[in-house]
C-alpha cells in the first residue's frame, strides 16, 4: 500500500468515527477510539490509532491522559504539540463549560453538578488552589472564583478578601473548596481551623457558610459529614456572645 491509499484509508477510518459519533454520540465508542478521533483534530492527515492506545497504556485511564502535562503527552510517539494542545483545549472547554452551566442554578437542586464542576477544575492540580461559589438569598449560584493558591491555611486565603469579594458580589451564602493533590480526602486540623474561621467571620456579617469541600480521589464533604452543622452552632453561640 503506497502512501496515498494508506492516506485515503486512515482519512475513510476517520471520517466513519465522525459519522457514527453524529449519529449516536459516544455511545459504543471505546476509549481509545474517542481519544483517536480527538488527536485527529490536531492532526487530521495522521494516523493517531497507535498514539492514543500509548497513552492510555501509559497514564492507566482516559481521565488521566487529560490530567498529564502537556510535556508528558509529548513523551508518547505521534503525539506532538498540535495534539497536546487539542487535549488541554478540549479539557479547558469542559471546565468552562461545567462552571457557566452553574450560574442561576439553586445549590440545592445542583449539588451534584458543584461537584462534578469542583473535581474536574480541581482533582488534577499539582499545587493546593482554594475555590469560593457565591450564592444569593435564594441559593442560586452567582460566580465562583479561585481566591488562593499554594499551602492553604489561614495565612494565605486571607478570610477578610473573601468576604470583602462576597460582599462586592452581594452574596448571602458560599461554598468553598479547595483539593489535596495526594488524593487524600481527610480534613487536616489546618483544614478545620479554616473552616471555623470562615464560619465565624461568615455568621458576623450575615453570610451562610453552606460547606466546605476537599476534593482529592473524589470528594469529601464538611456538610454531610455533619462537621458544618456543629460549628455554626459553635459559630452562633460565639456571636450571641459578642453581641
Amino acid at each position: 500500500m503506497d502512501k496515498e491509499e494508506w492516506q485515503k484509508k486512515g482519512e475513510g477510518h476517520r471520517q466513519r468515527l465522525r459519522d457514527r459519533f453524529l449519529e449516536r454520540g459516544l455511545a459504543g465508542f471505546s476509549d481509545t477510539e474517542v481519544l483517536e478521533l480527538l488527536l485527529s483534530f490536531g492532526t487530521p492527515r495522521s494516523d493517531c490509532k497507535e498514539a492514543a492506545r500509548q497513552a492510555l497504556a501509559e497514564f492507566g485511564s482516559f481521565a488521566a491522559v487529560f490530567e498529564a502535562s502537556v510535556s508528558a503527552l509529548q513523551q508518547i510517539a505521534g503525539i506532538g504539540p498540535k495534539n497536546s494542545f487539542a487535549i488541554h483545549f478540549v479539557q479547558e472547554v469542559a471546565r468552562r463549560y461545567l462552571k457557566e452551566r452553574l450560574r442561576g442554578k439553586r445549590y440545592l437542586h445542583s449539588s451534584v453538578d458543584v461537584r462534578d464542576y469542583l473535581i474536574h477544575s480541581l482533582r488534577s492540580l499539582k499545587k493546593e488552589v482554594f475555590t469560593v461559589i457565591f450564592l444569593d438569598s435564594s441559593h442560586a449560584i452567582i460566580d465562583s472564583e479561585v481566591v488562593a493558591e499554594g499551602t492553604i491555611n489561614v495565612n494565605t486565603v486571607y478570610p477578610r478578601e473573601l468576604i470583602a469579594r462576597a460582599l462586592e458580589r452581594n452574596a448571602a451564602a458560599l461554598i468553598v473548596a479547595h483539593n489535596h493533590p495526594s488524593g487524600s480526602l481527610d480534613p487536616s486540623p489546618q483544614d478545620r481551623h479554616l473552616t471555623r474561621t470562615l464560619c465565624l467571620l461568615c455568621s458576623l456579617m450575615q453570610i451562610q457558610l453552606l460547606d466546605h469541600l476537599i476534593i482529592g480521589d473524589g470528594s469529601y464533604s464538611f456538610a454531610d459529614h455533619g462537621l458544618m452543622s456543629q460549628l455554626q452552632e459553635e459559630c452562633r453561640e460565639l456571636v450571641r456572645k459578642v453581641e
